[in-house]
């Protein structure tokens, strides 16, 4: 193993979120800082890639040094930097890789590249409750959503993916259908718990050939027959019930395929990390639901399910500990897969 770092700096910037963050020997997070976009894409219902990456350009350095300023330490003292290699949007990750890049130069400091996915299921490691390896771990949000089997902080297996929308995409989609704000998750979760969640049935895509896959079209397309049906009928839409029926569709099968993996894999405890793992109602049914099974289901604190560099700061430090340092001639990538 080589020295670890002492005081490491990650930075985020795989979408819509320029985030910094200061770590103390891989377990003191002095400073975590998020400078949000959602007022500038909330227009448009969604995010804009050239909108995101200039707003990134923009807010890099002040959060960084906000970062470091509450960390109450001084930019030479930084012995490690960790960034964002992806996956996520080109122009968002190269504002991230380039200015870690850069600064990592100055210092004459390491730099190490992390995976944003990977990322996400070690956040969990930011809380008081931690799971043990190896264990299952579903990552839920806007862009992605996955399940693994998580060996260790350096081995992650693949074993199902979304086919097309993920579900944090899904919940946007369907808030705009609705008339409701973006994001639309927190939105629609307000709103499903005052409503019923058995007004309507709505479909649940289970894909018995490749059954740890998931697909959310069928369902926002669902969604959309139904509430020009309801229109069309009675005029008004009962907003709180579709909220009800939709949230219940999604997280019945992210319950339903995260529980039968885990068992199937032999693996008694579940992850659940993304913006998605927010959720109350996933929260209580993957919890409920695992018990009754014999499983055990571990979540991120709330604060550290959205991106956010404390999470990317866990898993460099390991990444620097373990010598994985990136040359100057790394490059970003966008999907789920990094490159050899």
């Amino acid at each position: 193993m080589k020295d670890a770092p002492n005081y490491l700096l990650a930075i985020e910037t795989s979408c819509d979120e320029t985030a910094a963050a200061v770590m103390k020997e891989g377990k003191e997070l002095l400073s975590n800082v998020v400078s949000s976009q959602i007022k500038i894409h909330s227009e448009y219902g969604g995010i804009v890639p050239e909108l995101a990456s200039r707003h990134h350009l923009e807010a890099i350095v002040p959060t960084v040094d906000e970062a470091v300023q509450r960390a109450g330490i001084d930019l030479s003292e930084l012995d490690g930097i960790a960034v964002t290699q992806g996956p996520g949007l080109v122009g968002s990750l190269l504002v991230g890789l380039s200015f870690a890049k850069a600064l990592a130069e100055a210092l004459s400091t390491k730099l190490t590249g992390v995976n944003h996915i990977h990322a996400h299921l070690f956040s969990v490691f930011l809380g008081q409750e931690r799971p043990d390896f190896p264990f299952l771990g579903l990552v839920v949000s806007g862009g992605h959503t996955s399940l693994y089997v998580v060996n260790n902080f350096f081995s992650v297996e693949l074993i199902g993916q979304t086919r097309d929308d993920a579900a944090g995409e899904a919940f946007d989609k369907v808030a705009k259908i609705l008339g409701l704000p973006y994001p639309g998750g927190p939105v629609i979760s307000r709103l499903a718990e005052k409503g019923d969640a058995g007004a309507y049935s709505l479909p649940r895509a289970w894909l018995p050939q490749t059954p740890y896959d998931f697909s959310f079209s069928g369902l926002k397309t669902a969604v959309l027959t139904l509430v020009r049906r309801v229109e069309k009928e009675v005029g008004q839409i009962p907003v709180e019930d579709v909220c009800a029926a939709f949230q219940e569709a999604v997280v019945d099968v992210l319950v339903e395929k995260s529980t039968k993996a885990a068992l199937e894999k032999g693996l008694k405890e579940i992850v659940v990390a993304g913006g998605v793992a927010a959720n109350s109602r996933l929260r209580l049914k993957m919890a409920s639901i695992s018990q009754s099974r014999g499983l055990k289901a571990y979540f991120p604190p709330v604060k550290f399910c959205m991106d956010n560099a404390a999470m990317v700061a866990l898993v460099g430090h390991r990444q620097l500990q373990a010598g994985m340092v990136l040359g100057p001639h790394a490059d970003v990538y966008s999907r789920l897969f990094q490159p050899g």
